[in-house]
């Protein structure tokens, strides 16, 4: 399995806890343990820990960053699913240097696709892309290496001859 789907996977385990959380707002460690029971691998286990631990203390800051981007939605409009996924990736957006801005985007995205509303996965790409420039126009955005960040490169197109 590659690592890629196995991320994917283990995002949709943290939609679980952190839905499950949402609802009975207890019990969060047995939720972490039922749901993560199956999980083989420390590393996979460890990258669901760290998004659960670093968006459940953010809640009140990604939903601020959220309503900025959605003046003309009220906040509880908001089917609770799409409001954890784009908690998880303004997360990973802001906490997570290693993973592109593009990825955490698009795999939220794809489990909208899973285990929501056929217009949340277009709801979900507006409000994070809006999340995303106004990080980089701040100087926020923290990516480190190679791909992690946007830029495009011009090519610089040969002058005719004169």
């Amino acid at each position: 399995m590659t690592k890629v789907f196995k991320r994917r996977i283990i995002r949709e385990k943290v939609l679980q806890v952190l839905y499950a959380y949402e609802m009975n707002n207890d019990n969060l460690q047995s939720q972490i343990d039922e749901v993560f029971a199956d999980t083989e691998e420390d590393s996979d286990k460890q990258f669901g820990l760290s998004l659960i631990y670093k968006v459940l203390p953010n809640r009140n800051k990604f939903d601020e960053m959220i309503k900025e981007k959605v003046s003309n939605w009220e906040m509880d409009r908001i089917a609770l699913i799409d409001k954890i996924l784009i908690r998880m990736g303004i997360c990973e957006l802001l906490y997570f240097e290693d993973i592109p801005p593009k990825v955490s985007i698009n795999e939220v995205i794809e489990i909208s696709k899973k285990f929501s509303t056929a217009g949340s996965a277009k709801f979900i790409n507006g409000v994070l892309d809006a999340i995303l420039n106004d990080l980089k126009k701040s100087g926020e955005l923290k990516k480190a290496g190679r791909g992690l960040l946007d830029e495009t490169i011009t090519k610089k197109t040969p002058k005719k001859s004169e």
